[in-house]
């Protein structure tokens, strides 16, 4: 049996103990999980196959691809420009791309885009995912769109096109592309393997993504009004990640390749910002940009999940009644996830980091049994109970 490898203080024995239990029942084909707490890494664990089929065993730099995980690193990059000064969240977005302002857009602000309420959560036009990685020509064909609701009334989660509507604010303030933006002032800087597409050099070290054998489970949400023309514009090809177009191309919302170790040491500088007590890491944000975050920007039923979800500027963040209540606690936390079960978690309030990424997938569109298994044992080792905030 694969075993359980990396470091966990003993506090945090409980979750080393629930991943070798994933593993050892087959939920888990292989993964990691990753704890910061007040800087210090209380957890950096992994264990099983990062190919089930040849029985190649996970080990501390195998990655993966951590799908819509790939947009908390991406809300990042804008953010940064905000800390700096070179934009303002409030600023209308055609101030840089004067384009966007076409059919009723002129009013769609940067804080619209960061918090998937600009009206625009797709492209009108059947779109190919060749073409999507593409990222100059399809974000292009956004600009003329009008909006499909009223901006900033409500959100449709922008499942494909929020690193394109990201990724141009990036390019036309700082004239080079989010990939390239990602990788020299965030994962080179930090030291964090974390990168948009795969590098050759880096392909043999990827655990392939497999989803998980039919079981009855249904999708963790309802679909809401726009979720065709949203989430399944463009269709996902079992073999998307095996083609060039993929590997090579530029998806801020979903092409990301990383482990939970390199995601936690980016999402830490967001969570330990202006008091991360170390004094050791870099400072990627000020405080005051960490608390715009926490400006509620929408609360309500999302238009394409069809849950009921609170964003903030950048990420969702923790609201009541929300759609993660039953495995989260209430508190200043600002979160994401992928499809199928990867996983940041920023708890602002606790100065607490935790993040999650696996190869075989679930049917749920943010956590899966064993994610949520993780977070309950980190927080009760912390003595948070989730059942009772």
């Amino acid at each position: 049996m694969a075993e359980v490898h990396g470091r966990c203080t003993p506090q945090f024995d409980k979750v080393r103990s629930l991943l070798q239990q994933f593993i050892h029942s087959g939920e888990e084909d292989g993964a990691c999980i990753a704890v910061n707490v007040d800087g210090e890494d209380v957890v950096n664990i992994w264990g099983g196959y990062a190919d089930s089929e040849t029985k190649r065993p996970w080990t501390g730099d195998t990655i993966v691809g951590v799908a819509s995980s790939s947009k908390l690193v991406s809300s990042l990059a804008v953010l940064m420009l905000v800390d700096s000064g070179a934009i303002s969240a409030y600023d209308k977005v055609s101030k840089y791309w004067p384009e966007f302002a076409a059919n009723g857009k002129e009013n769609v602000e940067i804080r619209h885009l960061l918090s998937h309420t600009s009206g625009v959560a797709g492209w009108d036009d059947k779109i190919t995912m060749d073409e999507i990685c593409d990222p100059i020509t399809s974000t292009a064909k956004l600009a003329p769109q009008a909006p499909w609701w009223e901006p900033g009334t409500a959100s449709a989660y922008h499942a494909w096109n929020f690193g394109h509507l990201l990724g141009e604010i990036v390019r036309r303030v700082t004239g080079i592309g989010l990939k390239q933006f990602i990788t020299e002032k965030i994962a080179t800087p930090l030291g964090a393997d974390f990168q948009l597409g795969i590098l050759e050099k880096d392909a043999p070290r990827v655990a392939p993504l497999r989803m998980a054998a039919s079981s009855g489970t249904a999708p963790d949400f309802k679909p809401g009004a726009l979720f065709m023309k949203a989430i399944v514009n463009p269709m996902l090809s079992p073999d998307v990640s095996q083609r060039d177009a993929w590997r090579q191309g530029e998806i801020g919302a979903s092409n990301g390749y990383s482990n939970a170790s390199a995601m936690n040491k980016i999402l830490s500088t967001i969570t330990l910002a202006g008091h991360d007590s170390t004094c050791e890491r870099k400072q990627l944000l000020s405080k005051s940009t960490v608390d715009l975050i926490f400006e509620e920007q929408s609360r309500g039923t999302d238009l394409a999940i069809g849950s009921p979800i609170r964003f903030g500027i950048g990420y969702a963040i923790k609201g009541d009644g929300d759609w993660v209540d039953d495995w989260m606690p209430a508190g200043d936390i600002a979160y994401w996830g992928g499809s199928g079960g990867s996983l940041g978690i920023m708890d602002v309030g606790r100065k607490v980091t935790i993040t999650y990424a696996m190869n075989k997938r679930s049917p749920s569109l943010i956590g899966n049994k064993a994610s949520k298994a993780y977070i309950g044992a980190i927080y009760e080792a912390l003595g948070v109970k989730i059942s009772e905030l």
